[in-house]
């Protein structure tokens, strides 16, 4: 049946080519050898394509002098087939070239035959990676390497900020010559690969079953497909039904599942609802819509692989006519096997080649595709649409170009500073799987319930709750929030789960060295809490950055030092000033009537009223205008000046007044610790606090000590007095001191000296004790940050 069917379609090319040689009868007819699967849909439809380039290229040129003649061979998807059928191509029908085969590992073999042969093989199908490291002059890829799709990828990983992915990929040459190079971009932007999924070519809907619940149970949850169109639907299909195609996944599928969206059954496509893709971009022509047009006609689906088809009939047969071959020159004699013949033996070797694959090369035209041209012998990196899965089909959100990367439009002539020009604000609205619009983080919480958790120490206190409050239920304070806030924004899923450091009774099982202790003894894996990091803590137990403020102060009460009495309206100014302002009226009284006396009436009279006059004239200005007209204009002059002066001295008093009478001239009661210790006063530190080894070290005595444990014990210890079994100052963090405050801001305030330390830090336990002022290095941790909290956090590696 496959051979009657490979004559017939042999009869049809060869009547298409007398059809179009009927206006020049001395054309030549040049045989060339299709091999592919003929007995499925996809190898008729190229066929079909390959026929139609020839239809309308020899009828734009019936001028030309050969003709190219297709003859076709099943290749019965089998590396062997596709080799024997290009063995009989050779020495039977003697092909000046061979189009397909279909496969990347049937043009592996097939190339070999070519290259011996001196036969080219042009493939618009075979894609991996590795056929680029066979080089052979007579092997044409008139497609894409799968390698020109990975910055693509990597561009849509890095524009939302995934920093892990899981390819899955079917387990052959197809599948495995991609991820070297997928690895290779997806480190370059920080991403790792934890674990790569082969699919068997073979595999079951059972076999990928049991994969997707081995992927499901991990906690990555951003997927790169790669695989043949027909596996994947198989394999879409399951993922519908295991629910991996919910909320929180991301499926990005390669050229060779995007490109036959069109073709899916209708269940397929259900099955791909929020799918991320990316595909050849097709330049839209007149040519194209025509030729679209005619595929519609004949109820047949287009997709680039078909254009390439197209275009790569077309460019061997301008390649054909150029190199001037006019008869068919082997040498060898043709063997006599019959069709399909095997005979390793006596391989002729086509005398055309060399000038046939010179002219391959050299062709370049607009074709179907696009510009079409061979590049080392393939077509070169071109445009990449990217399609989200909606509805019945695809639909563009963006574009990927060599030159700028991620854009929403071609026309747009930004470019990104990004290494892999990534960014999500340069793609459309994005529907993920489950249909929401919320882009996923990447990862979730694996859903094995055997999966160890990490045990996290939390100290139980009774005061200042507002840094860490342990209830019977959960944990809850800034000190929890924050280190929830952190875990949250990891690009990875942590497990764990907070274990109060109590005892039977509910009460703290210790101090917090003992709690840092218990890490260094394994029985925590880690302190969340209000943890000072200390050199003596650090040389047990690894502490991450601060994220409060550091250091050790001092509080202590205040007075108010402004002791009101009848002389208050004396204060604003000093005596030297009052004394100053009092001889200026005098000076002013007096050289007001040396210039007016012997001109102005109201200076004169008895030496009494003329200096009355004078006192008057000088003191009044400060509170009304005076009755007494000047008449010199250097007493009008000097007025205005005094009159100036008059005017700042009284406003700068008034203001200064009324600060004495309205605002509290709040100072602290004590300044210098040293004063403390002189006079033996009772200072407080918090309990189970590191403070007490520094006060013990500034000199204070036992005795003098006092122990607090919440903000209101602070408080009442400041209201006994230290006379009274009180204290006058307290020792404590900067954040506790500062909570102190925001409740009694009008009766405490914080005074030098402080004492650095490196503030509150979370704690991962040390398998070995370090010296202290150690180095913690990163040799054996993760180094993970979160940007929004600026916090540093050490863990052990993922598995």
């Amino acid at each position: 049946m496959r051979k009657m069917n490979n004559i017939n379609i042999s009869l049809i090319s060869l009547c298409l080519v007398m059809f179009f040689s009927s206006e020049n009868t001395t054309a030549i007819s040049v045989n060339v050898g299709v091999i592919g699967n003929m007995e499925d849909s996809v190898g008729k439809m190229m066929l079909r394509c390959m026929e139609m380039a020839i239809s309308d290229f020899y009828q734009t040129n019936s001028h030309f002098q050969t003709r190219i003649l297709l003859h076709t061979r099943d290749s019965m998807e089998d590396v062997i087939g596709a080799a024997a059928a290009a063995l009989d191509l050779i020495k039977n029908v003697e092909v000046q070239a061979i189009i397909g085969p279909t496969t990347s590992m049937e043009a592996n073999i097939v190339m070999k035959i070519g290259e011996k042969t001196q036969v080219p093989i042009i493939s618009y199908s075979a894609t991996s990676p590795s056929l680029t490291y066979i080089p052979s002059p007579y092997f044409f890829r008139a497609t894409q390497d799968d390698s020109s799709q990975v910055k693509p990828i990597a561009s849509i990983v890095e524009a939302f900020g995934w920093r892990e992915v899981v390819p899955i990929y079917i387990n052959n040459e197809y599948g495995q010559g991609i991820i070297p190079h997928l690895a290779d971009a997806l480190q370059a932007i920080g991403t790792n690969i934890p674990y790569r999924s082969p699919i068997s070519p073979a595999a079951t809907e059972d076999e990928i079953e049991k994969e997707l619940y081995k992927l499901m149970s991990m906690q990555t949850r951003v997927f790169i497909v790669h695989m043949p169109s027909s596996l994947a639907s198989m394999f879409f299909t399951k993922v519908k039904e295991v629910e991996m195609m919910s909320k929180g996944y991301v499926w990005i599928v390669t050229n060779g599942i995007t490109n036959f969206l069109n073709v899916f059954a209708p269940k397929v496509i259900d099955s791909m609802e929020g799918v991320l893709g990316i595909r050849s971009y097709i330049p839209n022509s007149k040519r194209l819509r025509s030729f679209r047009r005619k595929f519609q006609q004949e109820r047949k689906v287009l997709n680039i692989y078909r254009l390439w088809a197209y275009d790569d009939t077309i460019a061997l047969a301008m390649a054909v006519e150029k190199s001037g071959t006019k008869t068919v020159s082997y040498v060898v004699t043709k063997s006599t096997s019959q069709n399909y013949s095997v005979d390793m033996s006596h391989l002729p070797v086509s005398e055309n080649g060399p000038k046939l694959i010179k002219e391959l090369a050299n062709t370049n035209f607009n074709g179907l595709s696009g510009d079409f041209l061979f590049v080392n012998g393939q077509l070169p990196s071109s445009d990449f649409e990217i399609v989200n899965v909606v509805g019945k089909g695809g639909r563009t959100i963006g574009f990927w170009t060599p030159r700028n990367g991620l854009v929403r439009n071609l026309d747009s002539t930004s470019t990104s500073s990004s290494k892999n020009f990534g960014s999500s604000k340069n793609v459309g609205s994005v529907i993920w799987p489950g249909i929401t619009t919320s882009v996923p983080k990447g990862w979730e919480i694996p859903t094995n319930k055997g999966k160890k958790m990490v045990r996290i120490g939390v100290p139980v206190k009774s005061g200042f709750t507002e840094f860490l409050k342990v209830r019977r239920e959960d944990s809850i304070g800034y000190c929890i929030d924050v280190f929830d806030a952190v875990v949250e924004a990891l690009p990875y899923a942590l497990s764990y789960e907070y274990i109060p450091f109590s005892n039977q009774d509910g009460g703290s099982a210790g101090t917090y060295n003992d709690l840092v202790y218990q890490v260094y003894s394994k029985n925590y894996d880690g302190v969340v809490g209000d943890t000072t990091i200390t050199l003596d803590r650090s040389v047990y137990v690894d502490f991450t950055l601060p994220y409060t403020e550091s250091g050790v102060t001092m509080v202590v009460p205040i007075k108010d030092n402004n002791h009101k009495s009848a002389w208050i309206f004396l204060k604003p100014l000093t005596w030297d000033l009052w004394i100053a302002t009092f001889c200026f009226f005098v000076f002013i009284g007096f050289s007001m009537w040396v210039l007016e006396h012997r001109v102005n009436q109201d200076f004169r009279g008895p030496p009494s009223h003329q200096a009355a006059t004078c006192f008057w004239f000088s003191f009044s200005t400060m509170v009304f205008a005076q009755r007494e007209r000047l008449v010199s204009n250097l007493a009008r002059t000097l007025a205005i000046i005094w009159f100036f002066v008059v005017l700042i001295l009284t406003q700068s008093y008034t203001a200064s007044l009324t600060s004495l009478l309205t605002v509290q001239q709040l100072l602290p009661t004590v300044t210098d610790v040293n004063q403390l210790i002189r006079n033996h006063e009772n200072v407080g530190y918090l309990k189970d606090s590191f403070v007490l080894g520094i006060l013990q070290n500034l000199g204070f005595e036992d005795s003098n000590l006092k122990v607090y444990s919440s903000a209101q014990e602070l408080h009442d210890l400041f209201s006994k007095g230290s006379k009274n079994g009180g204290i006058s100052a307290a020792f404590d963090e900067v954040p506790y001191i500062k909570l102190f405050l925001a409740k009694y801001c009008s009766k405490y305030t914080m005074v030098e000296p402080t004492f650095m330390t490196a503030g509150f830090g979370f704690i991962q336990g040390d398998r070995t004790p370090r010296a202290a002022g150690t180095t913690i290095t990163k040799g054996s941790f993760s180094f993970l940050f979160s940007q929004n909290l600026r916090l540093w956090w050490f863990w052990p590696p993922l598995p």
